[in-house]
């Protein structure tokens, strides 16, 4: 495994969260430096392996100087207005290569990490998805590793660093973020409260009240339906890469309560980031 240098973060961030992102960091660089060819297509995806290593890099130099309390203009925190941002911002970067790649970011989650060393962890911050402490923000960073890693494990053809912990991991910041990527349009006069559990620990709440909806570490009392589903699955799911039905249809999300039929609707109502 790929050391990242760092000041120490303990106590700073969740347990594990700082191990998460250090070794996330590091598969990346390794399967980018493995990589034959960076043209190669990632599947589901306009970008190649170089597009989207180099969309890792900078997101990661984004992050870290956020999390040194510089804020950036990025987007305006929906999934249109970043999708805008990440191709204005990949159109002036040229570099491509695995290997210049790999460094940057390792060094620019090293950045990371040394930036929550030395500052306030409860201090809210503007991110790109809305004003959050540094402690969410390390759960951000860790979920949008994951998810351009899955990206290029499949177009390299090699196992995802995903997995049962490091998806808990995401969960601060997956709450945070769901009103902001929330479909309006497919919400629109809903009232319905979901208390979504992971496999082995972790759960939420997400109340919708005629379309407008709250989403809370605290399930709502009375849920009327409650989600069970695999961590896995349920990161990959919110991010869109994979297909809710496939994932229903191997037994890796039920669903109970006085209406169980709402749950298999649920992912319909948000927009992956």
């Amino acid at each position: 495994m790929e050391p990242v240098a760092g000041h120490e973060v303990r106590g700073r961030l969740p347990e594990g969260l700082a191990d998460a992102i250090r070794e996330t960091a590091a598969e990346i660089a390794a399967l980018l430096r493995a990589a034959p060819d960076t043209g190669l297509p990632v599947p589901r995806s306009e970008w190649t392996l170089g597009e989207a290593a180099a969309h890792l890099a900078q997101a990661n130099q984004l992050m870290a100087e956020v999390a040194a309390g510089h804020p950036r203009d990025y987007g305006d925190g929906t999934p249109r207005g970043l999708a805008a941002a990440n191709e204005r911002a990949l159109a002036a970067f040229g570099e491509r290569a695995g290997e210049p790649l790999a460094a940057m970011i390792v060094a620019q989650t090293a950045a990371f990490l040394d930036a929550v060393a030395e500052h306030p962890s409860d201090e809210t911050l503007m991110t790109p998805m809305g004003p959050m402490n540094r402690a969410v923000l390390g759960s951000y960073l860790l979920t949008h590793m994951l998810g351009h890693g899955y990206d290029l494990a499949r177009a390299l053809r090699r196992p995802h660093m995903a997995d049962r912990v490091r998806a808990g991991l995401t969960l601060p910041f997956l709450v945070e973020a769901m009103p902001r990527v929330t479909d309006e349009r497919a919400t629109a006069g809903l009232t319905a409260r979901y208390t979504v559990r992971l496999w082995g620990g972790g759960r939420f709440g997400v109340t919708f009240t005629d379309g407008t909806v709250a989403v809370g570490h605290r399930p709502p009392d009375r849920p009327d339906c409650t989600i069970s589903i695999e961590p896995v699955t349920f990161l990959l799911m919110a991010l869109g890469r994979i297909a809710p039905a496939g994932a229903m249809a191997r037994g890796r999300v039920l669903a109970w309560g006085r209406k169980p039929w709402i749950g298999p609707r649920f992912p319909e109502y948000f927009t992956a980031p």
